[in-house]
């Protein structure tokens, strides 16, 4: 997959966005536009996009977005129209070491209260973004770190592949 600079740029802005809340946040959307064209279709936003690259993407949340229990469900029932150039999920996941894994429960609502009351456990928010042209990348964040974010093409492949669909 190709990644590009101004996809990467929006998903750091996203991150950084998002990051300003804190923790313990629902699963976000946005939409991806083009900067030049959104502030030549609207001239009155350009004083509040002069941070940003006219040749990068501005990113817009969409409030009403509700997962639900099932995220790729939810993703697949998404369609965007032809102005929207690409799309970014923001999400947060927990994660165990390898070793501590084969003692979770098979069931998977019980398995998830395990993770989440394990001492051990890593929480991560993840921001993976993808455009029509096929760029996907992915950021992290580590819960309890102000370092690096971590980065990739391939940090969440399956999901890149979901938010792609909604592009289709």
């Amino acid at each position: 997959m190709l990644v590009n600079d101004a996809l990467v740029a929006a998903l750091v802005e996203v991150e950084r966005h998002v990051g300003r809340l804190g923790w313990d946040q629902p699963a976000r959307l946005f939409a991806l536009v083009p900067t030049a064209e959104l502030i030549a279709a609207e001239p009155a936003l350009a004083e509040h996009l002069s941070a940003g690259s006219p040749d990068g993407f501005s990113s817009i949340e969409q409030e009403d977005f509700r997962p639900g229990t099932e995220l790729a469900e939810t993703l697949a029932r998404i369609a965007w129209p032809p102005t929207v150039a690409g799309c970014v999920l923001a999400l947060e996941r927990s994660f165990l070491p390898p070793d501590a894994e084969d003692d979770l429960p098979e069931d998977p609502e019980l398995a998830a209260r395990a993770v989440a009351a394990h001492p051990r456990r890593l929480d991560l928010r993840v921001v993976v973004g993808v455009t029509r042209d096929g760029a996907s990348h992915g950021v992290a964040r580590v819960r309890g770190e102000d370092g690096d974010l971590l980065g990739g093409a391939d940090l969440v492949p399956a999901l890149a592949a979901a938010l792609a669909h909604t592009l289709e």
